[in-house]
This record gives C-alpha cells, structure tokens and sequence, in this order.
C-alpha cells in the first residue's frame, strides 16, 4: 500500500469531505480495504456509541467504505466490556491491520491520555511507515503534531494557556521543526468574539507561540479542508472549501484548495523561507528515469532487536493467515512468545517488552478470530461433491440429456461455482 496520511480542519463525516475519503481509499489500491474507526477522542461521551454508528453510516452510504471501530474507547468507557485488557487487545489488532485509520471529533485532551503509554502512537506511527492511511481530522488532528492545544480546557473550562505534548507523528515523516497542527483554523462560530485558530483567536495563539520552541510552526487546516500527504512522492495537496495556512511567530503563508505541491516547498514556508514565494509545482520523473524510492528521504527509525524481530514474526503470522497455514500462524505466535521470554531477563528498563506483548495480545486475538471462521480452504472441502456433479453432467451430455445437464450447470452457478469447459476437460471456480 502506498503511504499516506490526510489531515482535515473539521466535516470529516460531512458531504464536503465525501471526495477527499473516496480519494484516499482509491489510492490505497484495494477494492475493500479494512478501514477502522479510532473511537479514542470521543470515547467518554455518554453517546459515543451514537456517533460511532453515524460514523459507520457515513462510510458506509456516502464513501462506500465498510468501516468497523476499534473499540478502545479508554478508562471512561460507558461499556464496561470495553474497558477489558482482551477489549483493548483486541482493538489494537484491528487497527495494526487496517489499511484505512480514521479518527475524528472528541476530546484531544482525552485521547493524547488514553494514547499516551498504549501502543497506538506506535501502530499509526508503523501504518505510515509500512503503508496504508491515517486520516485524523479535528480532535484528533490536534494530536499528530509534536505539541497539542488543550482546546476545552483552555476556550471552556478556563485553565491557562499552555500546550501538551502531541503524537509527533509528523517528525518521523521528514517536517522540519516542531509541527503544531491546528485544525478549525478559519472558524468564526465566535461571532462577536474571535474563534479562529480553533477556538483559541489570535491573542491566545500569540501568547502560546511565545511558548514553543524557536523552531515551532504551525499547520493551519480550514474547516470543510483536507490536507493530503503523500509520503513516497513526498507531495502535498490540498483540497476541500477552504485553505492551508503555514504560520511562525506570527507570519502566515496561505495555500489554497486545489494547490499542490513537493513537501519540500511546504517546508521551505515553514522556515520563513523568503526565496521561495510560491507552492512549488510536484517534480514528475522524466521518461526513463527512475522515481525515488518508497521512503527516500524519509529519516529510517532504527528499531532495536527486540522490536526488529517483533516485526518479522508478525509478518509471517501476516502471511500465513493469508496463506491458509494455520499451523505456521501459531507458530509464530509461539516464537514470538518465546522471544518475549528470552528478553525478560534484559536489565535495560525500556517499554519494549510490553509493547512486544501488545503485539502478542493481537496475534493471539486474531488466531482466534480466523478459528472462527475456519482457515481451510473451501475448494478443498466441495471439491469431492463438484466434481461428482461436473462427472455427472459430462454423462448426461454424453446421453444427449442436454437439458438436465444445464440444470446441474445452472444449480452450480446459483450456488456461487462457476464452471469452464475446456479443451482439457471442466474447470470450476468459486465466484467472491
């Protein structure tokens, strides 16, 4: 899959997002891909389940994308069922092998403290490096930078300014500095008072620019705007009602909908780079030339030997479950189990071994699920009666019974087993 992440200031479940999803789930290059809804941000609403179910019939309706949460809805969970350690394990591996991540409206507050500590940063983190799509958009959107506006406690409850520390999933992908990502960037809910900037208007923001370090910038989205990065071409675009906005102490550069241009470019506004006054347009390769690489360019994060093998254990659990080989897939997850043995005795105090474990909890989840439903292939298990039925029809067309040989041809085809006649005899396949 290709790499991708797509931020939108606000509508993420609204008719004018509607193209921006279908984009990004074309581009991942699979007709279905498995898409889940991170439930973090809202998950100590007393209606997170109602927002859950407009979020699935959105996708569902109007994206034509069959989205399941995750279910790691935090401590403050109105279903205690959710709250378990099997829950939680459970709602990793669903986004671990999700090709499409969306997450959306609620507290950043609330997510960042529920992410914070799990595995999760690490999972989104491995979905941008290793392919596929996160696509986080207002609550959630504030938390992918390296710091976070702690929007209610600050425009609601009061609190002074201050900032939290944010996912960085940015830093990783090649953005210089110290990203801020600010979605409801051009809102004007206040009326009579300032609310851009998501809420916080411009004297906050001045005073919390104050606080960052000197190399912080800010990311602006427009509400109704999407931010799409694609991370192999290292390219940027933008679409949706309104426009982005590159911003350090208080000087501002605006990209509107319908630009789009090299990551470099966007990086060069960031630094207040003055020689650079336009987007510059994507670079496309020559004829005959050879296109950078997945990941070129990208700084590679060196995984420790731990973590390193982690990973090549879950791809062989990957391969053998889509491969049938149910007897590879456990013992994957017995040498992966064994491997956390071995490394319980290492005296280095890191979190390697829980997040190991975490990975542990998923296999074991998902093994489960594909006993479940049964790994077998069914070919193996109707090919003794098909190929009765296929021998039965080759006598009757001998007979000449030409009639009740398209009956049994016909009742195969309603039953989902299409056949083939060929010079070599009658093949047979299922239909999907």
């Amino acid at each position: 899959m290709p790499r991708l992440l797509a931020i939108m200031g606000s509508g993420e479940t609204a008719p004018t997002m509607v193209t921006p999803h279908r984009e990004i789930v074309a581009r991942l290059g699979e007709e279905h891909p498995r898409a889940v809804l991170l439930d973090t941000p809202y998950g100590f609403q007393e209606n997170a389940a109602e927002i859950t179910q407009r979020a699935i019939e959105y996708f569902a309706h109007r994206v034509q994308l069959a989205i399941e949460p995750a279910g790691f809805l935090g401590p403050l969970a109105a279903d205690p069922a959710l709250r378990t350690p099997m829950a939680e394990a459970a709602a990793l591996s669903r986004v671990r092998t999700a090709g499409f991540v969306f997450a959306g409206p609620g507290s950043p507050s609330y997510a960042l403290s529920v992410w914070r500590g799990s595995p999760v940063p690490e999972a989104l983190a491995a979905k941008l490096a290793d392919g596929g799509a996160v696509v986080f958009s207002s609550a959630a959107a504030l938390t992918v930078g390296r710091f976070s506006v702690p929007v209610y406690e600050i425009y609601k409850v009061g609190l002074p300014m201050h900032w939290l520390d944010g996912l960085d999933l940015l830093g990783p992908l090649g953005f210089g500095g110290s990203c801020v990502v600010i979605p409801h960037y051009d809102n004007a809910e206040g009326g009579t008072h300032d609310t851009h900037f998501c809420y916080l208007g411009e004297r906050r923001l001045s005073a919390m620019e104050a606080m960052l370090p000197e190399d912080a910038w800010v990311l602006g989205i427009d509400e109704h705007t999407a931010l799409i990065v694609d991370i192999d071409a290292r390219t940027v675009s933008v679409t949706g009602r309104g426009g982005l906005t590159v911003r350090r102490r208080g000087v501002s550069r605006v990209f509107p909908a319908g630009e789009r241009m090299g990551l470099d470019a966007l990086l060069a506004a960031a630094r207040g780079d003055g020689s650079s006054t336009r987007p510059a347009a994507p670079v496309e390769a020559a004829e005959g030339t050879t296109a950078a690489a997945p990941g070129e360019g990208v700084p590679a994060t060196a995984k420790s030997p731990l973590l390193s093998e982690v990973a090549k254990l879950e791809q062989a659990f990957e391969a053998a479950i889509a491969g049938r080989r149910a007897g590879d897939a456990a013992e994957a997850v017995l040498t992966l189990d064994r491997s956390i043995l071995e490394w319980s005795a290492d005296t280095l105090q890191t979190d390697e071994p829980d997040r190991a474990r975490a990975v542990l909890y998923s296999l074991i989840h998902r093994l489960g699920e594909a006993a479940a439903g049964g790994l077998r292939d069914p070919r193996e298990l109707l090919a003794p009666v098909v190929d009765g039925l296929i021998a039965l029809r080759k006598d009757l067309r001998v007979a000449k019974q030409w009639e009740l040989a398209d009956r049994v041809r016909d009742r195969l085809a309603a039953a989902g087993i299409e056949l083939h006649d060929t010079p070599t005899g009658t093949a047979w396949e299922l239909r999907k």
